[in-house]
């Protein structure tokens, strides 16, 4: 058995049940050592961890197939929800294996801020940049979402396209300066870290860990007006 868990944005309080139970049962318990951390608690003492880094994230994954193709249940965490940022590293895991593994899904650092920020998706895109390869097609997309009147709800690169680096490429692109933004660290909290404008935004430097909410200049009608 291997399965790919999504361990939530940074506390067990969002790691679903049936990844916990997972976690618990591992025999290997693999995965960047940050995401690691947050589900350490659970690792059995007898468990092997294998944690990594960007740059030897290959070699080590190998490892863990190995073990996996050697009957031990292996267990490879990601932060957030895997279908959110982690589908790079999920087809590194299944490169690794040689098929196709368990997918776990979990709860995003997108669905908290949406939660935080009060914006449902249904008027909302998500879109991150925390990957490899070029981003002119999705930084073109954001654009489009706020031309449609739609929030934004963006996790940036580090550190080549940060929150002030977004905000200077729309504001370049003839985005209004009135759009009203939120930038989280800690989304355990309930407020967030910053909040201002766009233009407010530029030169202003955040940590790796942070996610945007860049909201629609006008809120979409909920429907229910005539009620009101």
């Amino acid at each position: 058995m291997i399965a790919c868990i999504g361990a939530g944005p940074g506390h067990l309080d969002f790691l679903t049940q049936k990844g916990a139970r997972l976690v618990r049962e591992a025999d290997v318990v693999a995965g960047f050592d940050a995401v690691v951390d947050v589900v350490r608690p659970l690792i059995a003492p007898e468990a092997r961890i294998v944690t990594m880094g960007y740059r030897d994230q290959v070699a080590r994954l190998e490892e863990v197939a190995e073990l996996h193709h050697a009957g031990q249940k292996c267990a490879v965490v990601f932060m957030g929800d895997i279908h959110f940022s982690g589908f790079q590293y999920l087809d590194r895991v299944e490169t690794a294996c040689g098929h196709q593994v368990e997918t776990v899904p979990g709860i995003s650092s997108a669905q908290v801020l949406a939660s935080r920020g009060r914006v449902c998706f249904d008027e909302t895109t998500f879109l991150t940049f925390h990957r490899r390869g070029d981003l002119t097609p999705f930084k073109t997309h954001l654009r489009e979402v706020l031309r449609a009147g739609r929030n934004a709800i963006v996790i940036p690169r580090p550190w080549d396209f940060m929150p002030r680096d977004i905000a200077t490429y729309l504001l370049a692109g003839g985005a209004s300066t009135a759009h009203r933004v939120e930038v989280w660290e800690n989304l355990t909290r309930q407020e967030a870290e910053w909040t201002g404008t766009l233009t407010d935004l530029e030169g202003r430097d955040f940590s790796d860990m942070s996610i945007m909410l860049i909201r629609a200049l006008t809120p979409m009608p909920t429907g229910l007006e005539g009620e009101r």
